[in-house]
């Protein structure tokens, strides 16, 4: 629903904003996300959960969508740095369990999954949302792992001849594959690289267990 024009008006005075009050809107939008999904959410649902009026969160934002994409971006915000640790101080195959283990989308978020979910069943509804998600959720982890890949064979640990899109794109799979079969992801990043580290590594590489 949008505002009316007494809701959508700028704050009198240009009083600067609470940030503290903009954080519980933006985490109440977080949660209805997870348990609503975009299309059932309500701002005056997410109004209710921030204990805030209308009028007040829609000086802020003056459209679910905006809402949506602020509150996503609270959440990239937080998971930015990990997508470009070094991992060039672990050993070969110890670097690429590592960049495996954060692809897992609940690294940081553990609703993470059904968030995703909640975004793919948007797909035609809403194509954007699903769009933000690739951009800052899915391809952030997954260059982490080509780009640790292509490090690794710098140090002549992998083989040349690999294809690291492919190898980043299975390892994220699975991660939505034990979560549909209802298996915990603990044991993936191990349990992954110990079948595909003997295909990729160089014979030097191979010849050691980390």
């Amino acid at each position: 629903m949008a505002p009316t024009p007494e809701e959508a008006a700028p704050r009198p005075g240009g009083r600067p904003r609470d940030a503290a009050l903009d954080e519980a809107i933006i985490l109440a939008t977080r949660d209805r996300l997870v348990r609503d999904g975009y299309s059932l959410m309500t701002i005056g649902d997410i109004a209710t959960d921030a204990k805030v009026s209308r009028p007040t969160l829609y000086r802020r934002w003056s459209t679910k969508f905006e809402l949506v994409v602020d509150a996503l971006d609270y959440g990239f915000r937080k998971q930015r740095d990990s997508y470009a640790v070094d991992l060039s101080n672990l050993a070969p195959r110890a670097a690429f369990t590592e960049a495996v283990r954060r692809l897992d989308p609940t690294y940081f978020n553990p609703d993470a999954m059904v968030l995703m979910g909640n975004f793919a069943g948007e797909a035609i509804r809403t194509p954007e949302l699903l769009g933000i998600l690739r951009e800052h959720a899915v391809e952030p982890r997954v260059t982490l792992v080509e780009n640790v890949l292509t490090q690794l064979q710098e140090r002549g640990a992998v083989q040349d001849d690999i294809d690291k899109h492919t190898i980043a794109t299975m390892c994220f799979g699975s991660y939505f594959a034990a979560f549909y079969r209802g298996e915990s992801r603990d044991e993936i990043p191990e349990a992954v690289v110990s079948v595909l580290w003997p295909a990729i590594a160089t014979a030097k590489a191979s010849r050691k267990r980390r």
